[in-house]
């Protein structure tokens, strides 16, 4: 007999999704959280986009999850109450070899089963956003934007309306394998204490390499960090749509692009800044690149218009100069151990992915 049927470690967007899905197929489900309210970490320090699925790899699991949770998670907000809106995006080129890039990006969205995004021309698209520069541009009709916290608290609502509960200020120190094949996971603090589950899922974003190097046979990555930073824009909204640079060629990156709240203020970000230690704080000295990467398809910012706003650090599973990975979700296919899946790397488009990833974790258990 174990104390709990389900633990899930971390009370983000995706941990909370998972123990959702699992809380509804019958579980008894526990999520632990090392913080004082839910989704401090990751989920709370993002942009807040609902991603189309446009970039990923084919058959990746971010395509896949990127695509399915789209859908999922707009029908979720809608039928939950959650706030959000199907702005659109404008992916936009500024010279014209990135306007040969266009419909590159445009055929790999169609190979995920993006198959609404929408050419334009330069004028198109400067009738859309008159503030905009660019030699063309593609529309995102299905991108838009979400209440994130908001989403998390229906999240859990659901979660706990059926039957499972959120321990808050629980930090986990360490996790184990009993000899009855339950898994062990034990409490820090100055009464520290072990609850045992039948069935554990390690999603606890940064911290699940480290958690899972219990498990050698598991074979986690190591776990690095880069920080994001964003800037507001002091001043009316230039634009009504969210404006992306065409992506990084040798990076894949995203580059410094606007995104807007649900209260229609802008914020631009984030940049990319590998660490080694976590910092929030927002350097004003970073606002030099951002106007330089802002002004080639937003000429008229004007100097002082920028203001330090917020920061986050992805989970990331590479470092500098290494491709990106897909979502690695270790289930007992990979490491042999029944009950246990471990997730890695889930950093954008993770937030929108989430409900797909909770759907997928309990077909992995089964």
């Amino acid at each position: 007999m174990t104390d709990v049927e389900t633990i899930v470690i971390g009370a983000g967007a995706v941990g909370l999704a998972i123990a959702r899905a699992l809380a509804v197929s019958g579980r008894e489900v526990m999520v632990l959280e090392r913080h004082g309210l839910i989704g401090a970490e990751t989920s709370s320090r993002n942009s807040e986009v609902i991603h189309a699925g446009i970039y990923y790899a084919k058959d990746s699991l971010k395509a896949r999850c990127c695509v399915d949770g789209k859908q999922l998670l707009y029908a979720f907000c809608s039928s939950h109450g959650v706030a959000h809106q199907r702005t659109g995006k404008l992916i936009v080129a500024t010279d014209a070899a990135q306007a040969g890039e266009l419909e590159t990006i445009r055929q790999r969205a169609a190979a995920n089963g993006v198959d609404d995004l929408v050419r334009l021309t330069a004028d198109e698209a400067r009738e859309m956003e008159p503030e905009l520069a660019c030699e063309g541009a593609l529309l995102s009709p299905s991108t838009g934007i979400i209440d994130s916290h908001g989403y998390m608290l229906a999240l859990q609502g659901e979660l706990e309306a059926h039957g499972g509960q959120v321990v808050l200020n629980t930090a986990v120190g360490s996790i184990g394998r009993m000899p009855d094949g339950g898994f062990s996971v034990t409490i820090d603090g100055e009464d520290g204490y072990t609850i045992t589950a039948k069935e554990l899922i390690v999603s606890a974003g940064r911290g699940s390499p480290e958690l899972m190097t219990a498990f050698p046979q598991a074979d986690p990555p190591k776990g690095t960090l880069a920080k994001g930073s964003y800037f507001k824009l002091n001043g009316k909204a230039p634009f009504s749509r969210l404006i992306y640079p065409v992506p990084m060629t040798k990076t894949g990156a995203l580059g410094v692009h606007v995104t807007l709240d649900l209260q229609g203020r802008v914020r631009f970000g984030p940049d990319m800044e590998w660490v080694t230690e976590i910092d929030y704080r927002v350097d004003p000295a970073r606002a030099a690149v951002f106007y330089d990467a802002i002004r080639q398809y937003w000429p008229a910012l004007e100097d002082g218009a920028l203001e330090a706003d917020y920061a986050g650090i992805r989970p990331k599973i590479h470092g500098p100069g290494e491709p990106a990975p897909d979502f690695r979700i270790d289930g007992p296919e990979a490491h042999g151990m029944e009950g246990l899946v471990a997730l890695y790397g889930i950093e954008s488009p993770g937030l929108t992915s989430s409900l797909a990833i909770g759907e997928l974790v309990a077909e992995r258990l089964g």
